[in-house]
């Protein structure tokens, strides 16, 4: 595989640096045609990242876990959009869901539930039962980078392939 340019960053096949990926992560890799960089952990969080690493906002995604309640029943999802939006948390996503409320998970339920770093969880290596809503904006931007499981480094994969996740359903997530 001949790694891809993005931003100052060194793309490698994700394969071959184990180390860059959280466990989860590495598990359910599969053959995702995915590359991963190092990146400093203090520079994770999106606008941070893409300005050291001059990544254009439009060219990153975010995942965002959910947390819903109806009727006693807990759900967790984890939701991808495109940095530059926002996702339509209270109406599209819950609605989905079929959740009376929902908010944003508290960062311990995240982090002990994925087994990843908070600011760096993923899609990739969620538990099976969570479903994982990608917008359709970012199935369409090509190659978008997202999450590692880690705070130290970022995957690069084309946006469609999150469709490919087992979880995982196309809506349109986006706030208008």
């Amino acid at each position: 595989m001949t790694a891809p340019v993005l931003g100052k960053v060194e793309w490698r096949p994700a394969a071959e640096v184990p180390e860059l990926l959280a466990a989860p992560v590495r598990d359910a890799l599969g053959d995702l045609a995915a590359y991963a960089a190092a990146i400093d952990p203090g520079l994770a969080d999106t606008a941070a990242f893409c300005a050291e690493y001059d990544v254009p906002m439009e060219a990153s995604a975010n995942c965002v876990i959910v947390h819903g309640k109806r009727a006693g029943e807990s759900t967790y999802a984890a939701v991808m959009v495109l940095a530059t939006d926002r996702a339509d948390v209270n109406g599209v996503i819950r609605k989905h869901l079929g959740v009376r409320k929902i908010s944003f998970a508290a960062q311990d339920d995240a982090v002990s539930s994925t087994g990843m770093e908070y600011g760096g969880i993923t899609p990739i290596g969620l538990p099976a039962e969570w479903p994982v809503l990608v917008d359709e904006a970012v199935t369409k931007a090509g190659p978008v980078v997202i999450g590692s499981g880690i705070r130290g480094s970022k995957i690069l994969l084309d946006g469609a392939d999150l469709a490919k996740l087992p979880a995982a359903t196309v809506l349109a997530l986006a706030q208008g």
